[in-house]
């Protein structure tokens, strides 16, 4: 009875107050179809294809959003793969490095009608390695992935406060 009153309570609390999730926001400042364009580095050009897959993932997964081609979208996000580090951060007794953290930094155009929006993001991503290991491309792709993720997880929340700036007034 006890968890059932205070169920109802935080459902009443929640609806009462005009509690919007962000992705409600979100979703007014992008619109329904959403154009995606990542820009392919010479010098790495498998961070693009990643870039792309993560971007088009977390608008379909997250946010509901459908990705659709220029001509017919509401909204469009473009990415331009800046650098990528990888920054040792502990070693071992020996003096091997045995903890990396991938640093991957995006740039990211978000434009509707004649607003844009431009921020250049930094993600991070922690891995172990072996002592005495070298980054196998693998493990290399994998971090600079999740890095990718986490920038695009920063850059979604902040599009989420500005769609929260911008229609609560």
């Amino acid at each position: 009875m006890k968890k059932f009153f205070l169920f109802s309570l935080i459902f009443i609390f929640f609806t009462a107050c005009g509690y919007k999730p962000s992705s409600h926001y979100i979703k007014k400042l992008m619109g329904e179809k959403v154009y995606t364009e990542v820009d392919v580095s010479l010098a790495d050009p498998e961070n693009a294809v990643l870039t792309k897959d993560a971007l088009n993932t977390a608008l379909q997964v997250r946010l509901k959003n459908k990705v659709s081609k220029k001509k017919h979208a509401d909204s469009s996000i473009f990415v331009v793969y800046k650098n990528t580090r990888f920054v040792p951060l502990q070693y071992n007794k020996n003096g091997y490095v045995v903890f990396y953290q991938a640093e991957v930094t995006l740039e990211f155009t978000f434009k509707k009608g004649q607003s844009v929006e431009k921020r250049n993001i930094l993600g991070r991503f922690e891995f172990p390695i072996r002592p005495s290991a070298i980054i196998s491309t693998d493990l290399r792709l994998k971090a600079i992935e999740k890095g990718s993720l986490k920038a695009l997880d920063e850059f979604i929340s902040f599009l989420s406060v500005k769609g929260l700036l911008s229609y609560e007034q």
